[in-house]
């Protein structure tokens, strides 16, 4: 009985270890009216116990507290709004597949694809790492990772989308 035991036990093991999920790398480049511009670096991210671990190395960005955010789809190409060409548009909006149509807190009910803010130092380097704990690695594949010009401050109030602003820096999610 003992080695019959041992032996799913082991299979078991095996098993979860087939359906862990590897880390996810994204380069990231800066987004223009023509498409993907300089490379600023990349994204790692990690699937813990707690969440997703999105881990920067970028480097030439502006100081200060950026959005950060999941977008619906696999681009970070421009696309037209009202006559003019909007860099990575073509990303689409926060990721939400539970369609709340409500941008919110990494922690409450909005977008799924609502990050804590990026924080990038007074050199330009971003390499603090957040925790998104809604967000699983599978909820990722296929959809682009977007920094945006100016903060966020989880809410619709006083500007849309939480203030983020512009599109600035995209990847795109293996």
């Amino acid at each position: 009985m003992q080695a019959r035991f041992r032996m799913l036990l082991v299979a078991a093991t095996l098993s979860l270890y087939g359906v862990a999920q590897a880390d996810i790398t994204v380069p990231m480049s800066t987004v223009n009216e023509q498409g993907s511009g300089k490379s600023v670096g990349w994204v790692v991210i990690s699937e813990t116990s707690y969440g997703v671990v999105f881990s920067p190395a970028l480097t030439g960005l502006s100081q200060g507290v950026h959005g950060f955010h999941v977008h619906e789809n696999p681009s970070c190409g421009p696309k037209e709004k009202d006559g003019r060409m909007v860099p990575g548009l073509a990303a689409g909006g926060h990721y939400d597949p539970s369609a709340s149509k409500r941008h919110g807190s990494p922690w409450g009910n909005g977008h799924l694809g609502d990050l804590p803010a990026l924080f990038v130092d007074a050199t330009g380097n971003a390499n603090n790492p957040v925790l998104a704990p809604r967000l699983k690695i599978a909820d990722l594949k296929g959809r682009s990772l977007m920094i945006h010009a100016g903060g966020d401050n989880h809410a619709d109030h006083p500007a849309p989308l939480g203030g983020g602003g512009a599109r600035l820096i995209c990847g795109v999610i293996p």
